[in-house]
């Protein structure tokens, strides 16, 4: 039977990986080429020169400092961001530990798909659904100097002249058709020159493709359907698929690769265009394309009042707490989307998040052992465990992190803190073994800020924002540091051995810790000798109790009570 003659659900779809345009694109200029392989071609011979001497093509970062004239802290960067992209959780690369990545290096064929794809230009947002709940939220009285813009993060994502963030189903239509559009380009750069006959011509140069090096376009796509397996792309091609190990097939030409992959992201394009249409003409949302509509979450969501359209997928939690754990996630990603004055919880291991357009909130995430990306976000604090952060055009937002790499900063960002990790759930040092995150190593004080412009996004900025010195975050003051307690949810979890904060305090916030410490136990000796009478006691307590109400309500703390108090 013909694949176009197949049951559609029987046919295995090519998918653009996410990851890598989510992730792994960096806003430095000088590793964004617009012309294709002009400039890229020439760059790789160098690099396979300069990469002669190792037995697989792997590059430090003082190699790529110097061919692509970068600074040795954006050439580490690339290092970074590319272990946080790639297909094959088995490459060197992703399994070193912060202090081996230098003696591992990249492989050459990756770093150059890294740097074909930084010219890419993220989807122009659609426009958000419900205009109800685009209100503004930005004070009227800003708290910033005069010269930044009147518009706030949310406001230049909501307001009528911008535009939403993109279905997921949006976002993958584009990607494909950016694929589409330069494969030929890319199948180039993967391709060696081999000297061949052609009939009536004597020899000529044929560009061929071997299966090693096919193997490195997973970095960008896969077969697979949503909620299985990822199948690696050489295993779904006629050309090197079940080939013995010890005889390798023969290098194929770039020409017959290039035909079949265009029929196959066709074939894909097509498929995705048609749900979003179907979507459309029916009203309804277009649901993410990694999660079967049969794994939708049930009307009464665990903790919350307020669904999430999938189980990675939480979108609209306004004045509610919401708890995600690991047996409520059937995928290893999650996405937040405006969501606002809330608490939220996510205490499972992931590989990547996201959280996007919230504002006045707080997020817990468990153990990211990829990256987590914070973009267009108000007066969020978050909390997490992982590997790498990169925050993207936020205000007011204070980060408690554990991170193995140095905190990425990039867009208008304005405003922002960060201060250590300052809390534990019982199973998270369980999480953090599982997605190989080093609890010895936390880089939350040692940000690195990226220009204010950022040209993957299509979304333009405010005016003169990129004539503003980009800002990186201070720290937190020790004074002001407290610990984050999360309510022991336990149900349908195996209880975890974690007992305390798992990343060491530096010394100025452990001091303050124990300054706070020793402060209440004074106060509650004092509290003790005190000799009052029943009268002045019942005031005492009276005022104590006012004084802890008010508390809640400026904090906002005010609704985990009311969350306890329902459970």
């Amino acid at each position: 039977m013909a694949e176009d003659d197949a049951d559609p659900s029987t046919i295995l779809y090519i998918h653009p990986r996410r990851e890598a345009f989510a992730h792994g694109l960096l806003p430095i200029p000088k590793l964004i080429f617009n012309d294709g392989i002009q400039t890229l071609g020439p760059l790789k011979d160098k690099l396979l020169e300069r990469s002669s001497q190792s037995p697989n093509r792997r590059l430090d970062s003082l190699a790529i400092s110097d061919v692509l004239q970068i600074s040795p802290d954006h050439a580490r960067l690339v290092l970074d961001t590319i272990a946080c992209v790639l297909f094959s959780d088995s490459d060197p690369l992703v399994t070193a530990s912060p202090d081996e990545v230098e003696s591992v290096g990249v492989n050459v064929y990756d770093l150059v798909l890294f740097l074909y794809i930084q010219s890419y230009k993220r989807l122009l947002s659609r426009t958000h659904k419900d205009s109800a709940s685009v209100a503004d939220v930005w004070p009227s009285t800003s708290a910033f100097d005069g010269y930044l813009s009147a518009l706030s993060p949310l406001q230049l994502v909501r307001s009528n002249s911008r535009r939403f963030m993109p279905s997921q189903a949006d976002e993958e239509a584009h990607q494909l058709s950016y694929l589409q559009k330069h494969m030929a380009n890319i199948l180039s750069l993967l391709a060696d020159s081999e000297v061949g006959e052609v009939k009536g011509e004597g020899e000529c140069s044929l560009e061929v493709v071997s299966v090693e090096n096919f193997e490195h376009l997973d970095y960008l796509v896969y077969f697979g359907e949503r909620g299985s397996e990822k199948t690696p792309l050489s295993q779904s091609s006629p050309f090197f698929a079940n080939s013995d190990p010890d005889m390798p097939a023969a290098p194929i030409p770039a020409t017959q690769v290039h035909e079949w992959l265009l029929q196959k992201l066709a074939s894909s394009l097509e498929h995705v265009s048609e749900i979003i249409t179907s979507s459309k003409e029916n009203g309804t949302a277009v649901v993410d394309q990694d999660v079967p509509m049969a794994d939708a979450p049930p009307t009464s969501s665990t903790k919350s009042s307020i669904n999430a359209k999938a189980s990675n997928f939480i979108e609209g939690i306004s004045k509610s707490s919401y708890l995600k754990q690991a047996s409520d996630l059937k995928e290893s990603s999650v996405k937040v989307v405006n969501c606002h004055e809330s608490v939220i919880y996510i205490l499972a291991p992931l590989k990547y998040a996201t959280i996007y357009g919230c504002s006045d909130a707080t997020v817990v995430l468990g153990a990211v052992g990829k990256t987590v990306r914070v973009e267009h976000c108000e007066r969020v604090h978050v909390v997490l465990a992982a590997k790498r952060i990169c925050v993207a055009n936020c205000r007011e937002c204070v980060f408690f992190i554990g991170v193995n790499q140095r905190p990425l900063m990039v867009g208008d960002n304005h405003k922002l803190q960060v201060a250590p990790y300052n809390t534990y759930y019982s199973q998270l040092e369980e999480h953090m073994k599982q997605v190989g995150i080093d609890a010895t190593v936390n880089k939350w004080d040692e940000p690195v800020s990226l220009g204010v412009v950022d040209p993957h996004d299509s979304m333009s900025h405010p005016a003169g924002a990129s004539d503003v010195q980009a800002e990186s975050a201070t720290n937190v003051d020790p004074d002001q540091f407290t610990n984050f307690l999360i309510p022991n949810w336990s149900d349908g979890e195996t209880p975890g051995s974690t007992k305390d904060n798992p990343f060491k305090l530096p010394d100025p916030y452990k001091q303050s810790q124990q300054r706070n410490t020793d402060n209440l136990g004074e106060l509650k000796q004092i509290l003790r000798e005190t000799q009052l009478d029943d009268s002045r006691k019942r005031e005492l307590s009276s005022a104590l109790h006012i004084y802890f109400k008010d508390w809640l309500y400026a904090t906002g703390n005010i609704r985990q009570l009311y969350c306890l108090q329902g459970d």
